[in-house]
Protein backbone atom coordinates (compact mmCIF):
# COMPACT_ATOMS: atom_id res chain seq x y z
CA UNK A 1 0.00 0.00 0.00
CA UNK A 2 2.89 2.57 0.85
CA UNK A 3 4.12 2.18 -2.57
CA UNK A 4 0.39 3.33 -4.33
CA UNK A 5 0.77 6.49 -1.52
CA UNK A 6 3.99 7.41 -2.53
CA UNK A 7 2.87 7.18 -6.40
CA UNK A 8 -0.24 9.19 -6.04
CA UNK A 9 1.58 11.96 -3.83
CA UNK A 10 4.36 11.93 -6.84
CA UNK A 11 2.10 12.57 -9.81
CA UNK A 12 0.36 15.30 -7.90
CA UNK A 13 2.97 17.05 -9.15
CA UNK A 14 3.22 16.87 -12.88
CA UNK A 15 -1.15 16.92 -12.69
CA UNK A 16 -0.67 20.18 -10.73
CA UNK A 17 1.46 21.76 -13.21
CA UNK A 18 -1.02 21.16 -15.52
CA UNK A 19 -3.75 22.25 -14.08
CA UNK A 20 -1.43 25.69 -13.18
CA UNK A 21 -0.83 26.20 -16.84
CA UNK A 22 -4.30 25.46 -18.23
CA UNK A 23 -5.66 27.86 -15.56
CA UNK A 24 -3.37 30.71 -16.61
CA UNK A 25 -3.89 29.95 -20.55
CA UNK A 26 -7.54 30.62 -20.12
CA UNK A 27 -7.67 32.89 -17.33
CA UNK A 28 -4.18 34.71 -16.90
CA UNK A 29 -4.53 34.00 -13.38
CA UNK A 30 -3.49 30.77 -11.14
CA UNK A 31 -4.92 30.29 -8.04
CA UNK A 32 -3.01 30.66 -4.67
CA UNK A 33 -4.72 26.90 -3.38
CA UNK A 34 -2.30 25.34 -6.84
CA UNK A 35 0.99 26.82 -5.30
CA UNK A 36 0.04 26.03 -1.70
CA UNK A 37 -1.40 22.40 -2.37
CA UNK A 38 2.61 21.56 -4.42
CA UNK A 39 4.05 22.98 -1.22
CA UNK A 40 1.75 20.92 1.37
CA UNK A 41 2.01 17.90 -0.80
CA UNK A 42 6.04 18.02 -0.95
CA UNK A 43 7.08 17.52 2.45
CA UNK A 44 4.88 14.10 3.01
CA UNK A 45 6.32 12.85 -0.51
CA UNK A 46 9.92 13.55 0.30
CA UNK A 47 9.49 12.13 3.44
CA UNK A 48 7.34 8.45 2.51
CA UNK A 49 10.53 8.57 -0.32
CA UNK A 50 13.21 8.78 2.26
CA UNK A 51 14.55 11.74 1.76
CA UNK A 52 17.39 12.96 4.27
CA UNK A 53 16.86 16.54 6.49
CA UNK A 54 19.26 17.62 4.69
CA UNK A 55 17.83 16.97 0.98
CA UNK A 56 14.72 18.68 1.96
CA UNK A 57 16.66 21.48 3.66
CA UNK A 58 17.96 21.82 0.49
CA UNK A 59 14.66 21.38 -1.58
CA UNK A 60 13.37 24.40 0.36
CA UNK A 61 16.56 26.68 0.14
CA UNK A 62 15.94 26.20 -3.40
CA UNK A 63 12.49 27.07 -3.43
CA UNK A 64 13.02 30.37 -1.21
CA UNK A 65 15.55 31.34 -3.39
CA UNK A 66 13.04 31.01 -6.75
CA UNK A 67 10.90 32.69 -4.56
CA UNK A 68 12.70 35.67 -3.90
CA UNK A 69 13.94 35.66 -7.72
CA UNK A 70 10.22 35.18 -8.89
CA UNK A 71 9.61 38.15 -6.71
CA UNK A 72 12.04 40.59 -8.05
CA UNK A 73 10.94 39.80 -11.22
CA UNK A 74 6.97 40.26 -9.97
CA UNK A 75 8.17 43.82 -8.69
CA UNK A 76 9.81 44.33 -12.48
CA UNK A 77 6.36 43.73 -14.32
CA UNK A 78 7.85 40.51 -15.94
CA UNK A 79 5.81 37.88 -14.30
CA UNK A 80 2.26 37.57 -12.32
CA UNK A 81 2.11 37.21 -8.56
CA UNK A 82 0.74 33.58 -9.46
CA UNK A 83 3.76 32.54 -11.84
CA UNK A 84 6.30 33.72 -8.77
CA UNK A 85 4.37 31.25 -6.51
CA UNK A 86 4.11 28.48 -9.16
CA UNK A 87 7.89 29.16 -9.79
CA UNK A 88 8.85 28.65 -6.23
CA UNK A 89 6.55 25.77 -5.27
CA UNK A 90 7.98 23.77 -8.44
CA UNK A 91 11.64 24.82 -7.72
CA UNK A 92 10.64 22.72 -4.17
CA UNK A 93 10.23 20.20 -5.81
CA UNK A 94 12.73 19.83 -8.03
CA UNK A 95 15.18 20.46 -5.96
CA UNK A 96 18.77 21.47 -6.76
CA UNK A 97 19.40 18.42 -9.12
CA UNK A 98 17.06 19.46 -11.50
CA UNK A 99 17.24 23.39 -11.06
CA UNK A 100 19.19 23.83 -14.23
CA UNK A 101 17.07 21.49 -16.91
CA UNK A 102 13.64 23.39 -14.99
CA UNK A 103 15.65 27.19 -15.42
CA UNK A 104 16.65 26.39 -19.12
CA UNK A 105 13.69 25.00 -20.22
CA UNK A 106 11.30 27.62 -18.70
CA UNK A 107 13.21 30.06 -20.42
CA UNK A 108 12.78 28.64 -23.70
CA UNK A 109 9.65 27.80 -23.45
CA UNK A 110 8.46 31.37 -21.77
CA UNK A 111 10.81 33.05 -24.96
CA UNK A 112 8.70 30.18 -27.75
CA UNK A 113 5.02 31.16 -25.59
CA UNK A 114 5.91 34.87 -26.05
CA UNK A 115 7.10 35.14 -29.30
CA UNK A 116 4.30 32.83 -30.64
CA UNK A 117 1.70 35.64 -28.75
CA UNK A 118 3.32 38.29 -30.33
CA UNK A 119 3.14 36.99 -34.11
CA UNK A 120 -0.88 35.99 -33.13
CA UNK A 121 -1.60 39.40 -31.78
CA UNK A 122 0.08 41.19 -34.90
CA UNK A 123 -1.23 42.45 -37.60
CA UNK A 124 -0.81 39.88 -39.83
CA UNK A 125 -2.69 37.70 -38.12
CA UNK A 126 -5.32 40.30 -36.25
CA UNK A 127 -7.89 39.43 -39.29
CA UNK A 128 -7.73 35.95 -38.42
CA UNK A 129 -8.04 36.22 -34.36
CA UNK A 130 -10.16 39.10 -34.24
CA UNK A 131 -13.31 37.26 -34.51
CA UNK A 132 -12.06 34.72 -31.50
CA UNK A 133 -14.29 34.18 -28.44
CA UNK A 134 -13.54 33.33 -25.24
CA UNK A 135 -9.96 32.54 -23.52
CA UNK A 136 -8.47 32.07 -27.06
CA UNK A 137 -9.85 35.88 -28.33
CA UNK A 138 -8.18 36.93 -24.69
CA UNK A 139 -4.87 35.20 -25.35
CA UNK A 140 -4.58 36.60 -28.74
CA UNK A 141 -5.50 40.08 -28.34
CA UNK A 142 -2.94 42.39 -28.41
CA UNK A 143 -1.39 44.09 -25.19
CA UNK A 144 -2.64 41.20 -23.06
CA UNK A 145 -0.60 39.49 -20.72
CA UNK A 146 1.54 36.43 -21.34
CA UNK A 147 0.31 33.70 -19.27
CA UNK A 148 4.06 32.38 -17.86
CA UNK A 149 2.95 29.78 -15.61
CA UNK A 150 2.47 27.48 -19.00
CA UNK A 151 6.23 27.64 -19.65
CA UNK A 152 7.05 27.45 -15.91
CA UNK A 153 4.62 24.27 -15.89
CA UNK A 154 6.23 23.13 -19.07
CA UNK A 155 10.10 23.94 -17.85
CA UNK A 156 8.89 21.86 -14.39
CA UNK A 157 7.65 18.90 -16.81
CA UNK A 158 10.84 18.45 -18.66
CA UNK A 159 12.58 18.78 -15.57
CA UNK A 160 10.75 16.45 -13.25
CA UNK A 161 12.55 13.38 -14.32
CA UNK A 162 15.72 14.43 -12.81
CA UNK A 163 13.76 15.77 -9.35
CA UNK A 164 14.69 14.65 -5.93
CA UNK A 165 11.36 12.97 -5.24
CA UNK A 166 11.18 11.18 -9.21
CA UNK A 167 14.97 9.63 -8.26
CA UNK A 168 13.83 8.63 -4.95
CA UNK A 169 10.68 6.63 -6.23
CA UNK A 170 11.08 3.40 -6.75
CA UNK A 171 11.53 2.45 -9.97
CA UNK A 172 11.74 5.66 -11.63
CA UNK A 173 15.44 6.29 -11.37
Amino acid sequence: MLPLIQFLLLVAFPALAIIAAMRDATSFTIPNWISLALIALFFPTALLLGASVTQIGLAVAVGFGALIVGMGMFAAGWIGGGDAKLFAAAALWLGWSALLPFLAVTALAGGALAVSLLVARSGWFRPVTIGLRGWIGRLTTPGENVPYGVAIAVGALVAFPTSLPAQLFPGLS
